[in-house]
Order: C-alpha cells, then structure tokens, then sequence
C-alpha cells in the first residue's frame, strides 16, 4: 500500500533556497512511501527494516568452550600448584552433557561445545599434560576462574534489539537476524521510481547518430545511481519537446510510481513544458537551488506521486541526483535520512575567485601524499563534461560565505562510497 503524503510537503516561500535550507524542509517534510512485507533473510541484503527485530532468547544460549581443551570447575583447581584430574566425558558442539558431574573432575571439550553444569574453565588442551592414556589430566598453575569460556547473553542479552526499523540491512545485520533463528524479516517495498528523459535532440545510445543530436546519458546514469538505494527503476523513455506529450507522460507515470525523476526541460524556456505542466498536473513545492552545479532544479508532486525535475547536463544531473534525490529516495523508501560524512583535507589547488550566496560541489580526487591525504580538483567546471565525473572520487563542497581558496586551505570532501558509488 502506497502511503499518501503530507499535503504540505517541500512547501517555501523563497523563489530560490541555499542548499542547507532545501536539505532541511525535505528532511523534515519527508515520509516513508511505501507499505511493508515478510522478505527471506536469504535475500533481505540491502533491504530496509520496516520494524525492530529483537532476540527472543541469548546469544549464545549457553556458556560455551572459547578453545578446544578441558573443562572444569575452578572451584577444585589449586591455581598456585596446579590440580590432577579425572577425565570424565567429552563434550563436542552439538552434543552437551547433560547429566551432573562428581566434583573435582575434567571433560575434554572442543570449541563451542556447551559448559557441564557448574563448569566454569577451560584450560587449553597444549598446556595440558595428559596421563594413563589420557585418562588423567595435569592442569599448570596461574588459569583464572572463567577463563577461555564464553558467557551465555555475552553477545546478545534476550529482547536486545539487533537491527531497527529504518535500518539498511548489511550482510553482518542479516547475520546478526540469523543468529537469533528468525528466517524472515519485515521490511520496506521496494520504492518504485520511473525516469524520463526530456528534449527532442535526445536520442537513445545504440541508435545511429544524427549531427545536432546527443546520446541519452542521463537516463542510464540514474538507473545505476537508483539501484545504489535497493529501488525498482524503469526507464520510460524521452519525452519531446510537446507540452501534450509531456503532460501525458507525467500523468501516467504519477499512476504507476511512487516517484518520478526527469533530467532536462527544467527550465523556463519556450521549449522547456515540464515546470509549466507541473503546475497543472500537481503542485511545484521547490525549485531554483542556490547551488552549482544544479541551479534550475524542481521538486513537487502529482497526486500521492513524488516528482524530482533534474537539470539535463549529466554533471548536474549526477550532483543533484546525489544531494537531494539519494536521500529523499531512501527516506520515501522507509530509511533513517541519510548525512553523507564530509572530511576535512587540504586543497592541493588554488581558485583566485567564486561567487558569493551559493554553495558549489566540484568533482575532485582524494590524493595520498607523504603528508597525509589531499583533495584535488577536477581542472574544468563544465557540467556537461561526464570525463570529470570519471576521473573523480568525490565532491569537493564549497560553502556560500567563500570567496576563494589557496592551496593548503581546508575543504569539505564527500566521497562518492557515501552514496554507495564504489571505488575504482
């Protein structure tokens, strides 16, 4: 079941926002979108928790051999002489004794084996000197009571939680589930997100190339950034430059999706219908981010479907899509909002001038030197210019109130493995 939005979602009252205060009305406007379902654990990587998962017992359930050797109560051991011992059963993992034992004996015990009753040490079994045919046990001076045992609830104590509701699961969180014997967990739908490209010199890549013409890049760069979040994403093609076609388009989308995302048409030229076939379709809440790469960007919705209107150079569209779409699509997708971690490091450049009042994102690369890490900047800005986003690992922010940068100075550096973008 789809969950509707607020109706005040994005709304403002500034034709156009800096960066932190955009960040802020969607962060805090921003809902789940999507209903809950039961998922295998086998398959629940990546997935979003729709409920706390708690352990209905210990873990481990009981105290437990950390080493393969001999078990025994320290209660009969001589810690400043050493002890002899009986040997009077074994114990493997899997096959505990139950039935009591006379005191001042030993088991043989192997790792994960669980405890006798009242045992409480094991010593390991190369400091051991075993006699009659290992029917005895000399046990050396200096062990400590509980040593080499593991505490039964030492991992885990009953009711803990082991992941949240709004947790993306990872491989050690599925472990985490599996340990405590549930083989299925409660999470978020998929969110379903439909993309559409915009403008009539577009065309799609494999198609023979026509001079005035451009190869549709954008839309098979979102499906990968999308699949970054666990969504489901299907291209839906490109829309001419034809407000019929364009309102088309977007109304059936808005019926099918939970979210649509465009790239290109954002603007307010003659040719440009999607701001103007927003507003009669649905209701634009922002639009114009004070930020550079990015600026001509829009967010609304059409009924209960979300609606992000990127610019159309593919460097802008990449910038965008990671500051405002990657994070608004794994909280609609039910996750906590997502704070991409930024690291100090010094710039290894210089820029003599920057505007003032916007924020800027610079494609960059963190370089290892022998003083420590530095950030490098891609040599040109163009935002149509995708050999940048190749050759960079990251963003170098920018902040409104700077006005240039000298080699040494500190700068803000974002990875790109923040959004799940992986290294080369």
């Amino acid at each position: 079941m789809t969950r509707q939005l607020r109706d005040d979602c994005f709304l403002h009252d500034k034709d156009r926002l800096a960066h932190d205060e955009a960040i802020a009305i969607l962060k805090d406007r921003m809902t789940p979108l999507v209903g809950s379902e039961n998922v295998p654990l086998e398959i629940a990587a990546g997935r979003i928790a729709s409920a706390d998962v708690g352990a209905p017992r210990a873990i481990p359930a009981h105290d437990n051999a950390a080493v393969d050797g001999y078990a025994f109560r320290f209660c009969d051991y001589d810690a400043g002489a050493g002890s002899e011992m009986p040997v009077a059963g074994r114990v493997a993992a899997g096959h505990p004794i139950t039935d009591a034992l006379a005191s001042g004996v030993a088991v043989r015990i192997f790792t994960g084996a669980a405890m006798p009753g009242g045992f409480d040490t094991v010593v390991m079994q190369e400091d051991v000197e075993t006699l009659g045919e290992e029917s005895r046990v000399r046990i050396p001076a200096g062990l400590k009571a509980g040593a080499n045992r593991r505490l039964a609830g030492e991992d885990v104590q009953p009711g803990e939680a082991l992941v949240g509701s709004g947790q993306r699961l990872r491989p050690q969180d599925i472990a985490a589930i599996a340990s405590a014997g549930h083989g299925e967990v409660s999470c978020y739908e998929r969110l379903r997100v439909g993309i559409l490209s915009s403008g009539d010199e577009v065309i799609r890549p494999g198609e023979p190339f026509i001079h005035g013409q451009v190869y549709d890049a954008n839309s098979p760069m979102l499906q990968a950034l999308i699949s970054t979040t666990g969504s489901q994403t299907d291209d839906l093609g490109i829309m001419r430059d034809d407000p019929a076609v364009v309102g088309r388009s977007l109304s059936e989308a808005a019926q099918k999706y939970n979210l649509i995302i465009t790239s290109g048409g954002a603007s307010l030229g003659e040719e440009d219908h999607i701001i103007s076939t927003l507003d009669r379709l649905g209701t634009r809440h922002l639009w114009q981010i004070a930020v550079k790469p990015g600026r001509p960007m829009t967010f609304g919705q059409i009924g209960d479907c979300v609606f992000v209107g990127l610019p159309g150079n593919p460097v802008a569209v990449f910038v965008c899509f990671l500051l405002y779409a990657w994070p608004l699509i794994m909280r609609a997708s039910g996750a906590h909002w997502p704070t991409p971690a930024r690291y100090k490091l010094p710039a290894a450049f210089t820029i003599a001038s920057k505007k003032p009042n916007r924020r800027e994102f610079w494609r960059g690369m963190m370089r290892a030197t022998d003083a420590g890490p530095v950030a490098e900047k891609f040599a040109r800005d163009g935002s149509g210019l995708i050999s940048g986003l190749t050759a960079a690992d990251g963003l170098i922010e920018v902040g409104e109130a700077v006005t240039e940068i000298r080699e040494g100075d500190q700068v803000n550096f974002i990875p790109f493995t923040e959004f799940g973008i992986p290294t080369r």
